[in-house]
């Protein structure tokens, strides 16, 4: 049996051979690429035929994988093993989407009667509140909701709600993250306190930034309508009903979830419950369905045809192998506008490690920087750098085929746009296609030859389109899980726990040091820049002059 290092000695010599050649080229060597290369699963389509691989190549990616023991990991995964050794947890996230009989287990343990249960009570309270039947301390009904959360608990249902039209009758839905409270005063200000629910969602309900929120605007509604207003206008989601209750919200306003709910994937939870109030239950139900179909497809179908797979492995091919600098992600769609900054977490918080499951130091680098921007704005901000530019970014085109709106002109015009850049990018534009240009615009001479070299876009850079037909929240749903099981079949790839995020742990220890005073007034274990720097925050006047 081949061995990882073994796999993974092959792949240089692929990469090789690819470098020279062009995309142009392989596509005049073989114009069924796009055959080939298209896969497509649960409504959403790949077209991966300008991305600079060939057949050869994947099948030594798919060994490579398989030598990684991909197949073991992957029954680990969804046999709710503790694939997330740090913590010796598991992480079931699709238990969180299935049906009451997909017979999910954690560690031994069935799950789906409690998944079942907290879901029920989800949807029969949303529905109350879109019914106007749960109402606030004043009799009147909830027309809007504040979530507060950050991180998993924000960028999720957040990106949801912004995606996807609201349900018939469901209350206007408002997000409040960062501890900066200038969002929070411009939540709260345009918002009538009799008529607004909040919805506090923190698994610890100690997240500093979340309770930091939660407490002014809890005094918010107090200051408004009395004490009696905590109980009746909010709403928590955690799992530690101990907090919960010392914030003063009844354990009937509790929605758990579980230690096998990471953050970055729990927006399928009761973490999702504003989405819940945003979409209604039919809606939330088909968010849920569409990613339950793309979990089927993940864990059945073989290499060759897995659509997350093969993003995977087209990732780890630019990154590890070609040394691509970057990876970029446009949603032609403008409702999907927070798409990136979901992904973002989802896929550096998850992959960004510098150690293997064991501890042990990584031989390679991992999860590559992922940025982006929704089309067409994003051609007028960073599109010059990824066609001109020295360094090569590959790009993940989000295309969907149906508008929402009434203006066909524009959608086809959108789409056109997303096509072009891509075949631009895989092109590029010659020296020569250059001269014969601008030569027929009659320019000579030495004018024409030093026009040329700003005119050339090198092209040979790779790029894939990803396929939905409309964005309704069946195929947001099943482009959401496609992104997670991409992300974890990287970490297989780099031998590295995707569950754990100690990373993050580290400035929220220093915020804390920052915060107290020691007994002597000073503040230990912290450089002198940053203890300077405080000085002139606390007391600007006071503050040394510089030197």
């Amino acid at each position: 049996m081949l061995t990882a290092d073994a796999t993974r000695a092959q792949l240089p010599l692929h990469a090789a051979r690819l470098r020279a050649i062009s995309l142009r080229e392989l596509f005049a060597q073989d114009p069924e690429r796009p055959r080939r290369l298209g896969l497509e699963a649960a409504g959403l389509y790949l077209d991966s035929a300008k991305q600079k691989i060939d057949e050869p190549a994947l099948l030594a990616l798919e060994t490579h994988l398989q030598a990684c023991g991909f197949e073991r990991w992957r029954e680990a995964l969804f046999g709710g093993e503790a694939v997330n050794g740090s913590e010796g947890r598991a992480a079931l996230h699709m238990a969180l989407r299935a049906g009451a009989g997909a017979g999910y287990q954690v560690q031994g343990q069935p799950v789906m009667a409690a998944v079942q249960a907290v879901r029920e009570r989800m949807r029969a309270f949303a529905q109350a509140v879109i019914e106007s039947r749960l109402t606030g301390l004043s009799g009147l009904a909830f027309r809007d909701v504040v979530n507060i959360g950050i991180g998993g608990s924000d960028l999720g249902p957040r990106m949801i709600c912004e995606a996807l039209p609201a349900g018939p009758g469901s209350p206007r839905v408002h997000f409040v993250a960062n501890v900066d409270g200038a969002q929070l005063h411009r939540v709260l200000q345009g918002l009538d306190p009799a008529t607004t629910l909040l919805v506090i969602t923190s698994k610890t309900f100690t997240t500093q930034e979340t309770m930091a929120n939660a407490g002014n605007a809890r005094a918010w509604l107090v200051a408004a309508l009395g004490e009696a207003a905590v109980a009746r206008h909010c709403v928590a989601v955690s799992t530690n009903p101990a907090e919960v209750a010392r914030f003063g919200i009844p354990a009937e306003r509790l929605f758990e979830f579980w230690d096998w709910v990471g953050g970055r994937y729990s927006s399928w939870s009761a973490v999702g419950l504003a989405a819940l109030l945003h979409l209604g239950g039919e809606g939330f139900a088909a968010l849920l369905g569409g990613a339950e179909r793309l979990d089927q497809h993940f864990r059945h179908s073989p290499l060759r045809h897995n659509l997350p797979v093969r993003m995977a492995l087209l990732s780890y091919w630019n990154h590890n192998l070609l040394g691509a600098a970057s990876q970029v992600i446009a949603p032609y769609a403008q409702r999907l506008e927070r798409f990136v900054g979901w992904l973002q977490q989802l896929e550096m918080e998850s992959n960004g490690k510098r150690v293997t499951r064991e501890g042990q130091p990584l031989a390679e680098p991992t999860t590559p920087a992922l940025w982006g921007d929704v089309g067409t704005n994003s051609q007028h901000a960073f599109f010059q750098m990824l066609h001109q530019g020295t360094a090569v970014h590959p790009v993940d085109f989000i295309l969907v085929r149906e508008a929402d709106h009434p203006y066909a002109d524009q959608q086809r015009l959108l789409l056109v746009n997303a096509l072009a850049q891509s075949a631009a990018l895989m092109r590029g534009k010659t020296a020569e296609e250059v001269r014969r240009e601008l030569s027929a615009r009659g320019l000579a001479g030495e004018r024409l030859e030093a026009a040329i070299p700003h005119r050339v876009f090198p092209g040979d850079r790779p790029s894939s389109v990803l396929l939905l037909p409309r964005l309704d929240a069946a195929h947001l749903g099943a482009l959401m899980a496609l992104y997670e099981h991409r992300t974890f079949v990287l970490s297989v790839l780099w031998g590295i726990n995707p569950f754990d995020q100690w990373g993050v742990e580290l400035g929220k220890q220093l915020a804390q040091s920052l915060l107290a005073v020691d007994g002597d007034g000073t503040r230990s274990g912290l450089d002198a820049s940053t203890l300077d720097l405080l000085a002139r925050l606390s007391s600007p006047g006071d503050a040394p002059a510089p030197p």
